[in-house]
């Protein structure tokens, strides 16, 4: 489902057109300047709209983000819901691990968008951060933490497990110039092929429980 389809209320295809270009475009400039650099000016520009068209379909710059912001949260905590209890422990952490992944490789826009906003204070995500997101890491960390406690994986702390999968995965989306800058000649897929068989060796190590 692309952001646009989000829209309630009938609208006609190229209305929904416009839509996804505006927010495509809004999605460029706030994952590079965050809510209080980008305008709408900006976005306009991106768009290769006129400033009152973009008005026409959204009203405000705050409520694009808020858009953006709604379909990406929704997105960005749907591989860590799918971790089940009833699986196997390795098998869904490290699954957990490369689906993140893998959202780095085909989403690095909106990782950046979350990153910046996070950087900025999460002015819009706040409220979210610290009660369903909370709610649903509080649950899978207790389900890491019964495994661990079964023997099943290693003894760790399952919250800070959950937060190294977050910097070790989302790293190569949000500080891509840096990797880029570092490693020049592994680019696209190859990187990533790389990053996948890095981390899936380092967490199978810290989680495979330690011999009687």
């Amino acid at each position: 489902m692309t952001i646009a389809q989000r829209n309630t209320g009938k609208e006609t295809r190229i209305q929904r057109e416009k839509r996804e270009v505006i927010l495509k475009a809004a999605l460029d400039v706030f994952s590079i300047q965050g809510l209080r650099g980008a305008t709408l000016e900006k976005i306009a520009e991106a768009a290769g709209m006129s400033k009152p068209h973009v008005i026409y379909y959204f009203g405000s710059k705050d409520a694009i983000y808020a858009r953006l912001l709604e379909s990406l949260l929704e997105i960005w905590v749907s591989p860590l819901r799918d971790l089940s209890r009833d699986g196997d422990p390795m098998t869904e952490i490290l699954t957990y691990m490369r689906r993140k992944l893998k959202m780095s490789r085909d989403m690095p826009r909106e990782s950046k968008l979350f990153a910046t906003e996070i950087l900025h204070g999460a002015p819009r995500t706040k409220a979210t951060l610290s009660g369903d997101l909370k709610t649903l890491v509080d649950e899978k960390a207790a389900i890491i933490a019964g495994w661990s406690a079964e023997g099943k994986i290693a003894r760790l702390d399952p919250h800070h497990l959950i937060f190294s999968i977050w910097a070790m995965t989302q790293h190569y989306a949000d500080f891509d110039v840096q990797v880029r800058s570092i490693l020049p000649e592994t680019g696209g897929d190859a990187l990533f092929d790389e990053a996948d068989a890095f981390l899936t060796s380092m967490f199978t190590r810290t989680l495979r429980p330690a011999k009687a």
